[in-house]
């Protein structure tokens, strides 16, 4: 214990003598009987003579000494623990396959080549076996034009530099050491700050302005919810309060109904619209396709049959002189509810008193259109419907700056939609068209490539020669398209083969 106590008081001044602070003394604490050996009393002589003279202090580190990093988690400056940080979108290197496209954050875009081992440099065989190293091999565009391209190798310890590529197929590759990768990213960051500047203001105004409340629930109110021919859901039950809330308010509503398809929403739509119409103001229904422009157009008209409510759709399908005669009716205010497509935002429609605007399927319109979009929601009250959201509005949801109402349960008697996934034989196709054609159903084939649609179709029409086939594309004039879809929606054609 004696020789512990002075190998301790020896590190301690030479860490003194480092920091120019006079040595402390080294005190004895035996007892009077006890004597130190004569190695040791050696020892405490020698040390006190080394005090004397001028010291040589060599740093070492923690690593150096124990052969460890040190163990002591990073803090703040109030004494918490720093947070692991981890890269979004992290890679991993077993699950990428040759031709991936991966990011590095210094470098850009690059392609996976291969996983390889190379010998550490400078590192002695251990036991006769030379030290490996795994490296994760990028190319990249080559530095000149018709060069080779280049080849990154990243340690394996570096891994979190790079991360999966979520962006559009087939993107072009970056070059190693320019700077266009770094403008890239200047760019981004530059759009994204954009955004959210157009997003702050946007509901700055919204919370700023004030909208119309609306009156409460009317008896016709009552009477259309009691002709509902089913069970509402309890989430539906919920969505429909929360929107009638929302809409009884001064601030315009901004909310989105969540729910996957054939849960519901169209019904909670239908019961805004009616509340809006019951007050005096027009309801604009906007759809990304005229075959759902019709189908919704359908399904308000049952809703709405026995009230005064005039509907009208307003789509590319309409010939000029039924757009313009559609288009004096909004603006006079004789239609109530208008459902169409993106046509409804042209600059030629003008509303008289619009106080209700519903978007299904938000994120299938361009940013033209979203950009008019913006310009309505600052006044009006818009209620948005979608079975698949975008990221951008789910956060925009959890982080409060759009209201979210889900519907998660199923209707009564609702299937499940089955999904099979499996080789192409004709055996399948065949059977599972004529599954659906013996319920009484109808089929999409969906086939995106127009110059052998018309084979594909014909091909159909030899495993199912009782179906009715068609074939549907956006090459096709409007008239002849129109007439088609026209066709399948009442129901003179069993299968449809057609682009997404």
């Amino acid at each position: 214990m004696r020789l512990i106590t002075l190998i301790s008081l020896t590190l301690f001044n030479g860490i003194a003598l480092a920091q120019n602070i006079p040595p402390a003394p080294v005190r004895e604490t035996a007892t009077p009987d006890a004597r130190l050996p004569d190695s040791a009393e050696h020892a405490v002589e020698d040390k006190n003579q080394a005090q004397k003279q001028q010291a040589q202090v060599m740093h070492v580190t923690e690593a150096e000494l124990l052969g460890r990093r040190g163990t002591y988690a990073p803090r703040g400056a109030a004494g918490q623990k720093f947070a692991t940080r981890r890269r979004r979108n992290a890679v991993d290197p077993l699950a990428l396959n040759p031709g991936d496209y991966v990011v590095h954050e210094r470098h850009g875009i690059g392609r996976f080549v291969e996983m390889t081992s190379r010998p550490v440099a400078g590192a002695s065989p251990v036991n006769g076996v030379q030290p490996m190293k795994e490296y994760l091999v990028i190319e990249y565009a080559p530095a000149k034009r018709g060069g080779a391209p280049d080849r990154l190798f990243v340690p394996s310890d570096q891994l979190d530099l790079i991360s999966n590529y979520v962006g559009g197929e087939n993107p072009s590759l970056s070059k190693m050491g320019g700077s266009d990768w770094a403008k890239t990213k200047s760019r981004a960051r530059k759009a994204v700050k954009e955004i959210a500047a157009d997003l702050v203001k946007l509901y700055s105004a919204r919370q700023a302005s004030r909208g119309h409340a609306f009156a409460a629930d009317t008896p016709w109110q009552r009477e259309l919810e009691e002709s509902f021919p089913y069970n509402e859901t309890p989430d539906q039950l919920t969505a429909i309060h929360e929107v009638k809330e929302d809409m009884e308010k001064e601030i315009p509503m901004d909310r989105l109904i969540s729910g996957d398809v054939g849960f519901g929403k169209t019904e909670v739509a239908v019961r805004a619209a009616f509340k809006a119409v019951q007050d005096g103001k027009q309801v604009a229904v906007l759809v990304p396709t005229t075959l759902l422009a019709q189908q919704h157009y359908e399904t308000f008209s049952e809703r709405f049959s026995g009230f005064p409510v005039k509907i009208r759709v307003l789509s590319r399908f309409q010939k000029a002189k039924e757009t313009r005669q559609i288009t004096e009716e909004i603006a006079s205010g004789t239609v109530d509810v208008v459902i169409g497509t993106h046509r409804i935002l042209s600059d030629s429609v003008v509303f008289k008193d619009l106080g209700l605007v519903i978007i299904d399927e938000e994120q299938r319109f361009g940013v033209e259109h979203k950009e008019k979009l913006k310009q309505m929601r600052t006044n009006v009250d818009v209620l948005a419907m979608s079975a698949t959201p975008i990221p951008r509005t789910l956060e925009m949801s959890l982080t409060g700056i759009r209201e979210t109402s889900t519907l998660a349960t199923a209707p009564e008697e609702r299937h499940p939609v089955l999904t099979f996934v499996g080789p192409r034989t004709d055996s399948q196709i065949t059977a599972a068209i004529r599954r659906e054609l013996m319920r009484e159903g109808q089929v999409f084939f969906v086939h995106n490539r127009v110059a052998d649609i018309d084979d594909v179709a014909a091909e159909i029409g030899k495993l199912v020669p009782e179906a009715r086939i068609a074939t549907a594309h956006g090459r096709m004039s409007e008239s002849r398209l129109e007439q088609i879809i026209v066709d399948f929606w009442e129901r003179r054609i069993d299968v449809l083969v057609c682009t997404t």
